[in-house]
């Protein structure tokens, strides 16, 4: 992927930047980052109609080194952690001290967890495009290539060089907003960090 860095040199700031050169900004210098998170559900009717309803916010943490690994800690009002280590991906649940374990393999590629996790060849697997100004943050919309993807659309709202929100839309017209705060870029990683350790008792599943 071509990294179009040459509007740093002439725009003041990258706040005041197009969403696009931002993403590729934030992409080109970020090998890892932590924070955390706040998800929410947006659900409405199957014709789209009706007051839409909102889920129980769920809050968490997460840290990423690219390409593939991360941890994706759910905190409340679940426990859950998606754990990928570059090779496989697991899924551990708390409540069922149950273990998902999948081969991580090109599951990424035109799934949400790419735009953060990836490598830097995004456009291989999205169409990318300014999608406009909205509550303080430029937003940039990614549209999956591949046909069996699990959202249709997917929208990064940036500031300051530095992803604030993701709205993922599937194919039912139903929304998950994600909202990032303390947002910290290329922090100090330990090496074996992402390796994961089944918790004691746990039952594993492969798939």
């Amino acid at each position: 992927m071509k990294l179009l860095l040459a509007c740093a040199a002439v725009l003041p700031a990258l706040a005041q930047a197009a969403a696009l050169d931002q993403f590729k900004s934030f992409v080109s210098s970020t090998k890892a980052a932590k924070g955390e998170f706040i998800q929410r559900q947006i659900k409405t009717d199957e014709a789209g109609k009706g007051t839409p309803r909102v889920s129980t916010p769920a809050t968490g943490t997460f840290v990423f080194a690219r390409p593939g690994k991360f941890i994706w800690t759910y905190v409340k009002p679940y426990e859950q952690v998606l754990q990928a280590d570059g090779d496989k991906l697991y899924i551990y649940d708390k409540d069922l001290n149950q273990v998902t374990v999948r081969k991580l393999g090109n599951a990424l590629g035109s799934s949400p967890a790419a735009i953060l996790f990836g490598s830097n060849d995004l456009e291989k697997n999205f169409t990318l495009k300014e999608a406009g100004s909205r509550d303080g943050l430029e937003w940039l919309q990614a549209i999956p290539k591949a046909k069996d993807t699990t959202f249709d659309q997917i929208s990064i709202g940036l500031k300051d060089g530095v992803p604030m929100a993701m709205e993922l839309k599937d194919s039912f017209g139903q929304v998950s907003l994600l909202t990032f705060k303390n947002f910290e870029k290329n922090p100090q990683i330990a090496s074996d960090q992402f390796r994961f350790e089944t918790p004691k008792g746990a039952d594993v599943f492969q798939q």
